[in-house]
């Protein structure tokens, strides 16, 4: 089976959120709803030397992260009704809108917090890697939009032979990939954090919710 996955270079990233808005643009999402967030991730101090200098630890990095279309996606394994699904033919996790209850368990169980319940439409809405797009030989348009080329979309091997230094994101704030298997390909800037030694704290946590 074909599995597409994104690819995020965070050296590239300059965190301006032109994804984001791209694809709020696109689907005409509320202020409340986004499918593609950009974290921004900080930590550090300041610190005295032995010769009474201040010197500097801090750090801070961008992360643009949309559904990964998980492996094992967490949001599948609880949807009641079966509406939460992985696509055949490509792997993309989708909503199946006539038969979502909008019970928002699959809100609740992402680690990424890639679902949103829309009670407007009374289903869940999320990510669907531009299905159409894609299917048109485009694109999705979060990374058409980025001005830095810092995401790529593709199957699973045009990102391994496209990006092959890249690794499946384990990086912080995001969860470890164990959880879900993320198809999501990352090449971490030099100041990036593991997930599971994370220091750091999210800046704009009101943005990202």
């Amino acid at each position: 089976m074909t599995q597409y996955a994104f690819y995020f270079n965070g050296k590239r990233c300059t965190g301006c959120k032109t994804c984001e808005l791209a694809c709020k643009d696109r689907y005409d999402l509320t202020p409340e709803i986004s499918y593609r967030k950009v974290f921004e991730y900080g930590g550090g101090d300041w610190t005295k030397d032995a010769d009474g200098f201040y010197v500097p630890d801090v750090f801070t990095y961008y992360v643009s992260v949309a559904c990964n279309h998980c492996d094992d996606p967490a949001c599948t394994k609880v949807c009641p009704t079966g509406a939460m699904h992985k696509d055949a033919d490509g792997g993309l996790v989708l909503v199946d809108a006539d038969r979502c209850i909008g019970c928002g368990y699959c809100h609740m169980a992402c680690p990424y917090n890639a679902p949103k319940v829309d009670r407007e439409k009374g289903h869940t809405v999320k990510c669907d890697g531009c299905a159409e797009r894609v299917a048109a030989g485009q694109k999705p348009i979060c990374v058409e939009a980025c001005p830095l080329r810092a995401l790529d979309f593709g199957t699973k091997e045009e990102m391994e032979q496209a990006h092959g230094d890249s690794q499946v994101a384990d990086i912080a704030p995001l969860p470890q990939k164990e959880y879900t298997h993320p198809n999501l390909y990352v090449d971490p800037c030099k100041h990036a954090q593991m997930a599971n030694e994370a220091t750091g704290k999210v800046a704009n946590i009101l943005e990202v919710m």
